[in-house]
């Protein structure tokens, strides 16, 4: 027998997830529904700061903030999703600590599981690169910079010490623009620790498939974005496709050859793999297909929000799967869910993005506001700390970051290898 309270089940615990399940609180009435939120981390990730933490300018827990200190009347299980079966109305999960595998019944379910890193298929790069997606991925390559400048101090091999301090960025987005922008800066502020690494061996190469920088935003932010990187000492190579990634050397196209001994990539995303099984109508690239109230055609109290999903916009192409607009689809979706228990009408998801900003270190950005402005420069990274200051969860973040920030212009970066990260399973 159906049980009287309708069960809301939300899968991820990113922005849109977060979302979703915080407006569910405020808006539903007692006893009006049950809300239960599925994460494999019980932790949400400020992803647009992992560039910082993976050059030691944030501390790790710093840009984290526990899920049950977000949501007090939300049921949080931590586990991974393993299946979701649509004709049943279930998903399969597996607790993260105790390995034990449950299903869990919905009457309405949120699929807001984000996306991973996609290689395109390419040899060798999910073999031998760092990706930069997770807070595991941060303080992965975090410690693997400090291992090169320990290894290169400790060899007297010059061709063997300019490999390990050559670091290939694989992606001229934002996150391959600011990560560039993050090494060069750690480099700079501790080379005085390594008497025996030359300035002149390091190498920051940043590889673009496309034409410019930033592909997709005025021309004008890319151009500007690789200036100010080359005066900084970064190689920028657009018009150039990876076509194998080795452990000691990243090949393009054309024959040319980069010899690494780190190659980040940041080339793409896929949406999360447990949505391909889930019989759902999918895109190319792996979102799921939603009308725009967000729910999934044809599976009546199905909903899908964030980067696993493809979100039709009023001017017939589809909404960018980025940070800002996916904290603005979980409200609109939790007002549309709350609707539909009270026999209301839903409405459409519609928003104009408010602009893109990308922060190239030094004190230096590049902003696109409203309008399709540019802004650079010392403004446009003052912009770029004040949005994303303002957007962390949780005062206590807030101040933890910009106390971060002060130190960092007051003294040089920790070089200590703290190798933490390692996460043990019985």
């Amino acid at each position: 027998m159906r049980p009287t309270t309708p069960r809301v089940l939300i899968l991820g615990g990113g922005f849109s997830g977060i979302a979703v399940a915080s407006r569910l609180e405020r808006r539903l009435r007692a006893g009006e529904a049950s809300v239960t939120l599925v994460s494999r981390e019980n932790y949400s990730v400020f992803t647009p700061m992992l560039p910082e933490v993976c050059s030691g300018a944030l501390e790790v827990r710093h840009i984290v903030t526990p899920i049950r200190s977000q949501l007090r009347r939300t049921t949080f299980v931590l586990a991974d999703v393993e299946g979701i079966d649509l004709a049943l109305r279930t998903v399969q999960i597996t607790h993260a600590l105790t390995g034990e595998r449950e299903t869990l019944a919905f009457d309405h379910l949120i699929i807001a599981l984000g996306s991973a890193t996609s290689t395109f298929g390419i040899p060798g790069v999910r073999e031998h690169s760092f990706a930069l997606k997770t807070l595991e991925d941060a303080a992965l390559l975090r410690n693997r910079l400090v291992w090169l400048l320990e290894a290169a101090d400790a060899t007297r091999d010059a061709a063997e010490r300019r490999r390990l301090l050559t670091v290939a960025i694989v992606g001229g987005g934002f996150t391959g623009v600011e990560t560039a922008g993050e090494i060069v800066e750690l480099f700079r502020s501790v080379a005085h620790f390594y008497p025996n690494v030359p300035p002149h061996d390091i190498r920051v190469v940043l590889v673009e498939a496309g034409a410019t920088l930033l592909p997709g935003l005025p021309p004008r932010m890319g151009a500007y974005a690789a200036r100010r990187l080359v005066a900084r000492g970064v190689e920028v190579k657009t018009k150039s496709s990876v076509t194998q990634a080795e452990t000691s050397v990243l090949a393009l196209e054309h024959g040319e050859h980069i010899e690494t001994a780190t190659i980040v990539w940041s080339a793409g995303v896929t949406p999360s793999p447990a949505v391909a099984d889930a019989a759902l109508t999918l895109t190319k690239r792996g979102a799921v297909i939603v009308e725009p109230n967000l729910s999934v055609r044809g599976h009546e109290g199905v909903w899908a929000a964030g980067d696993c999903a493809s979100i039709p916009d009023e001017r017939g192409g589809f909404y960018p799967p980025t940070a800002q607009h996916a904290i603005r689809e979980g409200p609109l979706l939790a007002d549309n869910i709350v609707a539909v228990l009270r026999g209301k009408p839903t409405r459409p998801f519609r928003f104009h993005s408010l602009g893109m900003m990308a922060s190239l270190g030094a004190r230096r950005a590049v902003a696109q506001l409203p309008g399709n402005r540019v802004l650079t420069g010392f403004p446009a990274w003052f912009l770029w700390r004040t949005y994303y200051l303002l957007r962390l969860p949780g005062m206590d973040r807030k101040l933890r970051v910009a106390f971060d920030w002060t130190l960092d212009m007051l003294f040089a970066r920790d070089v200590a290898e703290l190798r933490v990260y390692r996460r043990l399973r019985e």
